[in-house]
């Protein structure tokens, strides 16, 4: 019978996620203490929660660069180190600019996860396995807040909203041991057994080259991207996606003790339990798309559907504005936020199926959260100033199920070409590779 050690890799690339996303969470449950020693308002808030993403979008693309030339334990080694240093230092900001500064340097660390696991799936997770292991990981994205969410609101009630930065901080340190531990190719993993290196190596899909050619520089890709339609429909419909995630992100704890009168430990817990729903849920579906895609081609983009009746579903935050009830509006949250994950999931997974030249994994899957985050930035932002202006979160309910809306026809219309034939450059040979 076969093992399943490979699950240990895929614990870790789960954990990875949740860490991240822990450490961005704190700072939404603290914003009610924070905005009042800082003296914010809530669009100067929406300001401080976005300027996590405007480094996080600058180094995500070397990210991927380093993730691929360096590999993936490096890359996540220094990431989190990076991350987990500037959450320590959160707890000290003595000022709104020293706090924009640690953030800064918070979201350029954080921006080294995700590539550096796109390395790892490609390495470690066989095609037809692709859609559960990614929901499964990526999982990791809800789960962290969730349990921020807690963990946070217990360390503010009992002691201030400094200790709760220091506690964050201090646990990604203890996956950094157990990452430098365990981590290798699965050809190189000594404690993987062969039969189910044989089961993983056999799973991968062969890139062989047509030409022997280096591998493309930073000038082929800027021109994969200038021509390729599908690389493109994968960053916005991201983007449309990640919009709604952001805003239940930074806001959700906000929303609910302003809107639903509750105070920050209530808010701060209730806001946790459509992270836990997520979770369940993203599995659930993600499960549900390789049994679909079963014995079929991925290569042609059929994934693409379930993504779009994804988000189309996730759409239901439309319906919150006319809710009173706090268990109405959690219950809409919760299947918003859940189809919000299984796109964000499965449009990874579709990138993958679309790739054409798999050396590039790491700059595609740096690429599709720069999309999810240029709409990502925004959504604090403009949730901060519409509630400030209007007093009400119910035009950036609105907005948010507009973009899913709008993610949804994009998905289905032009993600179905294949990703990764690089342009020639003038002067030089065409360059052809194939799968």
């Amino acid at each position: 019978m076969r093992q399943n050690r490979r699950y240990i890799i895929y614990a870790l690339m789960f954990l990875l996620l949740a860490i991240n996303y822990m450490d961005r969470s704190v700072l939404s449950v603290a914003a009610k203490p924070i905005s009042a020693d800082f003296h914010l308002s809530v669009s100067s808030l929406g300001i401080v929660f976005s300027v996590f993403s405007w480094t996080y979008i600058v180094c995500l693309l070397p990210a991927g660069f380093l993730a691929d030339r360096v590999g993936p334990k490096k890359t996540a080694a220094f990431a989190i180190v990076l991350w987990s240093l500037a959450t320590l230092l959160t707890g000290l900001a003595g000022s709104v600019g020293i706090l924009i500064v640690i953030r800064l340097v918070m979201g350029a660390g954080e921006a080294g996860a995700y590539p550096s696991l796109g390395r790892v799936s490609l390495d470690w997770i066989a095609e037809r396995e692709r859609g559960r292991v990614t929901a499964i990981y990526n999982s990791g994205s809800y789960a962290g807040p969730a349990l921020g969410s807690l963990i946070s609101v217990a360390l503010i009630a009992n002691y201030s909203w400094h200790a709760a930065f220091y506690v964050m901080g201090a646990v990604g340190f203890v996956w950094l041991a157990l990452w430098l531990w365990l981590y290798a190719r699965p050809e190189r993993a000594r404690w993987l057994a062969p039969e189910e290196r044989d089961h993983i190596l056999a799973g991968r899909r062969a890139t062989a080259s047509t030409v022997k050619l280096p591998p493309p520089s930073g000038a082929d890709l800027l021109r994969l991207l200038a021509h390729n339609r599908t690389m493109w429909v994968l960053v916005l419909t991201q983007g449309c996606a990640v919009y709604t995630q952001y805003l239940f992100l930074t806001f959700l704890p906000s929303y609910l003790e302003s809107s639903h009168h509750l105070s920050v430990f209530t808010g701060g817990i209730e806001s946790a339990v459509p992270y836990f729903v997520a979770v369940a849920g993203g599995i659930g579906l993600g499960i549900f798309s390789d049994r679909l895609l079963r014995g079929r081609d991925v290569s042609t983009g059929r994934r693409r559907y379930m993504v779009a009746a994804s988000l189309l579903i996730s759409a239901i935050v439309l319906v919150t504005p006319f809710v009173n009830s706090v268990v109405v509006v959690l219950i809409l949250v919760s299947i918003s936020l859940t189809f919000v994950a299984t796109s964000i999931t499965l449009t990874i997974a579709l990138g993958v199926d679309l790739l054409h030249d798999h050396r590039l994994t790491g700059q595609v899957q740096a690429l599709i959260p720069i999309g999810g985050n240029a709409f990502g930035l925004l959504a604090p932002i403009v949730t901060g100033f519409v509630v400030q202006h209007s007093g009400s979160y119910d035009t950036a309910f609105v907005v948010a199920g507009i973009l899913l809306i709008a993610g949804s026809i994009l998905a289905v219309a032009g993600a179905r070409t294949p990703i990764g034939e690089v342009p020639a450059a003038a002067g030089r040979q065409e360059m052809t590779w194939s799968a």
